[in-house]
C-alpha cells in the first residue's frame, strides 16, 4: 500500500489575532448593519484565536482589483511553495535521510484561490532541482476538499507506478480574495473563518526506496462522493472584482444528514465500522462543521481535539488545512496497526475520505 512519508506546513507570514479581524470587520461592516454587535458574535464563537495571512491587516481594509490579487497570490504561492517542498523533503523527524527534488516523479498541485498558467508547480520547478520530466497534475476548483482529494490522487499514481516519489502541494491565499465591499452573510462567516496555508506531504509507492524513522500511515483506500444539485452550497462566485465567497448555513445540516452513511458504508467495504477508527483526520471546516461530524458518525470531542487545535491556531485554510491535521498525527506518533480516517468536504458539493493504518 503506498504510504504518506513526510508532511510539512508553511505559516504565511503575518499572524492576525481574532479580536483584530473583528475590529476590521467592524470598521468595514458598521455603517451596513444595525445590528453588527449581534452579527459580530460569529466571530467569537468560531473557536479561533488566531490565523496567518499572506499581507498585512491593513492591506485588507483597502480596494484591490483582481489584476493585483492574482499577481500577488503567484508571487506568495511560489515563495511559500518552496519553503513547504524543501521541509517536506527534509522530512524532520519522518524520513531516514532528507532527499532532493530530482528523486520526485510527480507533482499534484492543489488550489482554489488563484488562477496560474503555467501552473504554481511549473514555476516552483524552476527555482528548484526537478527532473525536467516530472509529470505535473495540477487540479483547481474542489475548496476544503482538495487536500483529502489530491493525497487520494496521489496514492492512485501510486498503484499504477509503486517505485515513484509524489508531491501534494497544497496552497490557499483565501486572504486575497476578500472583498472588503461585500455586505453578505456569506462573506461575514467567510471573512471570520478564512486565512492563508500552505502544506506539502510526501507519498512514496509499494517499492519506494525512501526510509522512514517510524510508523506512518499506509493508505488503505480511498473514495469520493458528489452531491447531486448542491452547485450553491459552497463555492465562488467570479466577477470583475476578484472571488466572492459562497458559504450557506445549511452546511452543518448537511454534513449531519449525509456524512454519517457515506462513512458507514466505505468503512463496511473494509469489514469495519467507526469503533475501529482511533485517529479522526478531519479538515476543520468550523466549529459548527466539527459538530456535526462528531453527530453524523458518533465520536466524541476526543476524536476531534486535533483539527480543534489547528482549527484554533490557524482558522480554516482550505485545502492544506488538513495536511496540517495529518502533520499533528503523524508527530505524534499513532501505534502501528491502528486505523485512521481521513475526511474532507468541498464544493460541488462533495465529500473525499481515506482510510489509514499506520505501520
Amino acid at each position: 500500500m503506498p504510504k504518506i512519508l513526510s508532511v510539512s506546513t508553511f505559516k504565511p507570514p503575518h499572524e492576525v489575532k481574532q479580536e483584530q479581524a473583528i475590529e476590521l470587520t467592524r470598521s468595514l461592516f458598521s455603517e451596513k448593519y444595525n445590528d453588527i454587535e449581534r452579527l459580530l458574535k460569529v466571530f467569537q464563537n468560531g473557536d479561533i484565536e488566531s490565523r496567518n495571512v499572506c499581507m498585512p491587516l491593513e492591506w485588507y481594509g483597502n480596494t484591490h482589483d483582481f489584476e493585483e490579487r492574482n499577481t500577488l497570490y503567484i508571487q506568495h504561492a511560489v515563495d511559500f511553495g518552496v519553503e513547504a517542498v524543501l521541509s517536506c523533503l527534509q522530512g524532520d523527524g519522518m524520513l531516514d535521510t532528507s532527499i532532493t527534488p530530482s528523486s520526485i516523479d510527480a507533482i499534484f498541485f492543489i488550489s482554489s484561490s488563484g488562477i496560474s498558467t503555467p501552473s504554481i508547480e511549473a514555476r516552483i520547478m524552476n527555482r528548484l532541482a526537478f527532473q525536467d520530466d516530472t509529470k505535473r497534475i495540477p487540479i483547481w476548483g474542489l475548496g476544503c476538499a482538495g487536500g483529502a482529494a489530491g493525497i487520494s490522487r496521489a496514492y492512485e499514481y501510486c498503484l499504477a507506478f509503486p517505485t515513484a516519489n509524489v508531491l501534494v502541494l497544497s496552497i490557499e491565499l483565501c486572504s486575497l480574495t476578500f472583498q472588503k465591499d461585500d455586505y453578505s452573510k456569506s462573506n461575514l462567516v467567510g471573512v471570520s473563518l478564512f486565512s492563508d496555508g500552505v502544506a506539502c506531504a510526501l507519498i512514496g509507492g509499494d517499492a519506494s526506496e525512501v526510509g522512514v524513522r517510524k510508523a506512518v500511515p499506509s493508505i488503505v483506500s480511498t473514495t469520493s462522493k458528489l452531491m447531486p444539485n448542491s452547485e450553491e452550497v459552497m463555492g465562488w462566485d467570479v466577477k470583475s472584482n476578484g472571488l466572492y465567497v459562497i458559504f450557506s448555513k445549511s452546511i452543518p445540516a448537511i454534513i449531519t444528514n449525509w456524512l454519517g452513511p457515506f462513512v458507514h458504508e466505505f468503512l463496511e467495504k473494509h469489514g469495519l465500522t467507526k469503533d475501529d477508527i482511533t485517529h479522526f483526520v478531519a479538515h476543520p471546516g468550523g466549529k459548527k462543521v466539527l459538530q456535526a461530524y462528531e453527530k453524523a458518525l458518533g465520536f466524541d470531542q476526543i476524536k476531534t481535539e486535533i483539527s480543534r487545535e489547528v482549527l484554533r491556531n490557524n482558522g480554516n485554510m482550505s485545502s492544506p488545512t488538513i495536511l496540517y491535521v495529518l502533520e499533528q498525527f503523524m508527530t505524534r506518533e499513532p501505534v502501528a496497526g491502528e486505523y485512521g480516517l481521513m475526511a474532507a468536504l468541498g464544493p460541488g458539493f462533495c465529500g473525499e475520505l481515506l482510510l489509514l493504518k499506520w505501520e
